[in-house]
């Protein structure tokens, strides 16, 4: 192939390949053309569509705002109507206070041309008054402020007349509720409270398996009786009663231990004196053990709560201990069941009131004698940690001390029902009403003294003396004369109160 060749297949290839672009370049003008006749077509389209909902909004606004217009026309119209007839009455009320301030303005003149006359009048009446007010001071011969002082004396003296008569009636009838209502409950709680008493003797019988027993317990010369009695501190009684013997004394505890040690020794068959005080001890310590076991029992009848240790034993000792035959024990818990019934009545603490109750004669069991069986259980108690109210409800019992609390009045008053209660307590009828008798005897041959009355079975004496020859003075002297002569000329248990009574009474008659 030659070079000629060559170059016509190259710029043959050459024009093809122009003529390909050319044809390429035309193609691609013609497409260009037809998107922009295209794009134009859409752009008059959209611009017409955009024409067509431009006017429908204009037209959908222009209706809502002639809606509007049309409803804001109704409202305005409606409120003209309201401020017409807000407007009208306005006009009513401004009329109706003109015609008001007329007639205030009347009445002012009027009230006004009234103050006037008033003033004249009571200017003329002051004239009068003080005309009469000289008139009088002439005629009755004292001065202004002497009548005045003599009216209010007059008036003073009346009213305090009538407060004294008014007084007068409201504490006789406040008293008489008082009573009626007193009365209404105790006897309330006497009849919810009942307890049987069994009167306690003073001697203890124990029974022998054969009388040869009285021999040996008489032993050589009595000695052997007279170690039991050193030793016990009782009384041994061996008569021709059969298989009896019988142990005396006041002392019921120690009267137990006799019996106790006693039936030892017939147990034992042994009976010197040396085992007679070696079983009385072994009766001692059993005895006093059963003693506690009944301080436990009755504490927890009493329903008291907890108390110390050692009371546990003096309250043991309360089975036995009697007074006039009445068993303290029974008494303290029949005292304890009433203070309890009268505390709920009057409000007072139940709980409190029925320990201190229980506990009130605590010193009767004490073997001292330093004081009153009140004051010792007091400072007993105190010592063992009782709280103050119980100390003072027991120590005020019988009125030796001030009694701080409500409770102690109920204790007093539910000990005083226990021990007076008919058939509480053993007294014949003979030595009561001669014991009362006597006491009254002494009370009246005072001078002075006009009636004299023993009342509490005989703890306490009211003396009524006479006014005009009894002072308040003397009345201390007489009652501290009279309780030093019972103390010396008679025989009485317990304590014995005496009050003198000077009453002074004024009276007047309404015609």
């Amino acid at each position: 192939m030659t070079l000629s060749m060559v170059a016509y297949i190259a710029g043959a290839f050459a024009a093809g390949a122009v003529a390909a672009l050319v044809v390429q370049h035309y193609r691609s003008m013609l497409a260009g053309q037809e998107a922009v006749r295209q794009t134009r077509a859409l752009l008059e389209k959209a611009e017409r569509e955009a024409t067509s909902k431009k006017q429908e909004i204009l037209l959908r606004a222009k209706e809502e705002a002639e809606a509007m217009r049309r409803e804001f026309e109704r409202d305005s119209e409606g409120r003209q109507r309201d401020l017409a007839a807000i407007e009208d009455r306005l006009n009513q009320r401004e009329e109706l206070l003109e015609e008001r301030q007329k007639d205030m303005a009347q009445r002012e003149l009027e009230l006004r041309e009234s103050l006037d006359a008033t003033d004249a009048r009571k200017s003329a009446l002051d004239g009068l008054v003080e005309k009469s007010k000289q008139e009088f001071e002439k005629i009755s011969g004292m001065t202004r402020e002497e009548a005045k002082g003599a009216f209010l004396d007059r008036v003073g003296q009346e009213l305090d007349r009538s407060v004294a008569i008014r007084i007068a009636k409201v504490e006789k009838r406040f008293r008489e509720e008082c009573i009626k209502k007193a009365r209404e409950i105790l006897s309330e709680a006497v009849q919810r409270c009942s307890a049987s008493y069994e009167f306690e003797n003073i001697v203890s019988v124990v029974a022998l398996p054969n009388d040869e027993l009285k021999g040996r317990i008489i032993g050589k010369e009595g000695r052997n009786i007279k170690v039991f009695e050193a030793v016990t501190g009782m009384n041994l009684i061996i008569d021709e009663t059969p298989e009896t013997v019988v142990i005396s004394g006041f002392n019921a505890l120690k009267r137990e231990i006799a019996r106790v040690a006693l039936e030892k020794l017939i147990g034992d068959g042994h009976i010197t004196p040396q085992n007679i005080e070696r079983l009385y001890e072994k009766a001692r310590k059993e005895t006093l053990e059963k003693v506690r076991e009944i301080g436990k029992n009755a504490v927890k009848k009493a329903k008291i709560g907890r108390v110390h240790p050692e009371m546990l034993m003096e309250i043991g000792k309360f089975h036995f201990r009697a007074s006039y035959g009445q068993n303290l024990l029974q008494h303290c818990l029949e005292v304890s069941n009433l203070a309890t019934i009268l505390a709920h009545e009057l409000g007072a603490d139940p709980f409190i009131t029925r320990r201190a109750a229980f506990l009130h004669d605590l010193g009767k069991v004490s073997d001292s004698d330093a004081a009153t069986h009140a004051i010792l259980g007091m400072q007993l108690a105190k010592k063992l940690g009782e709280k103050p109210i119980v100390c003072n409800a027991i120590g005020a019992h019988h009125l030796e001390i001030e009694q701080l609390y409500v409770e102690s009045v109920i204790v007093e008053v539910a000990d005083t029902l226990s021990a007076a209660r008919p058939g509480a307590r053993r007294d014949t009828l003979e030595s009561y009403i001669k014991r009362i008798e006597g006491l009254e005897t002494i009370a009246k041959s005072y001078q002075g003294v006009h009636e004299a009355y023993a009342i509490q079975a005989g703890r306490e004496v009211r003396v009524i003396v006479n006014p005009h020859n009894v002072d308040d003075d003397t009345s201390g002297k007489l009652a501290f004369d009279i309780a030093r002569r019972i103390e010396n000329e008679m025989d009485y248990p317990g304590q014995v109160k005496v009050v003198v009574v000077r009453e002074t009474r004024a009276s007047d008659m309404a015609h």
